[in-house]
């Protein structure tokens, strides 16, 4: 399936399923109606940062929008049916690697070109999300809230979700980082 159908797909499916209407996911979100519509449709490729504010106003993590709903769960997932998606504004390549199986994990590899950044201004979400990112190669300068982070290859910062969070490559070589995301329910 093309990505920007499995997108649409999804955003659609979790959109009905809440009961929302296209105003009122556009009034959650901050994200226009047309363009919802359109990612509906499969007929644009939505930013990271427009994706991360849909999947907020959901109530799942952003890596939930790029997981097939259709499929059987499996404990496998072979590489070569991991939704890959590029973000068009940054550059950035993230590659599902997670199972179709329900768990409170999920991991996504990213690939993140020199000189470019991406910032998602998060709201809470309906649910406790932990966020460990592990730098493989390259470096990387993650911010979240009021701090901030200068990961070397090699270096594993842990933070939890719905704050403002930023990723930028000062390098002149693509870094290329695991993330970890788990995602506990609010206590009462």
């Amino acid at each position: 399936m093309d990505i920007n159908q499995l997108i649409a797909s999804r955003v659609l499916n979790l959109r009905n399923a809440r009961g929302l209407s296209l105003a009122a996911l556009a009034e959650r979100s901050g994200v226009s109606r047309s363009n919802i519509s359109l990612i509906e449709r499969g007929e644009s490729s939505a930013t990271a940062t427009v994706l991360d504010k849909l999947a907020g106003a959901l109530g799942v993590t952003m890596a939930s929008l790029f997981a097939a709903q259709d499929a059987a769960p499996s404990p496998l997932s072979p590489r070569a049916e991991q939704a890959v998606w590029t973000d068009p504004a940054s550059g950035y390549t993230r590659r599902q690697l997670s199972p179709g199986v329900r768990s409170p994990m999920q991991l996504v590899e990213v690939e993140f070109p020199p000189g470019r950044r991406v910032a998602y201004d998060q709201s809470p979400h309906g649910a406790d999300i932990h966020q460990q990112v592990w730098l493989l190669a390259g470096e990387i300068v993650v911010t979240a809230g009021d701090q901030q982070w200068h990961l070397q290859a090699g270096d594993c910062v842990a933070f939890r979700e719905g704050q403002p969070i930023a990723y930028e490559n000062p390098g002149t070589t693509p870094a290329r980082y695991l993330v970890g995301l788990v995602t506990l329910p609010f206590a009462p």
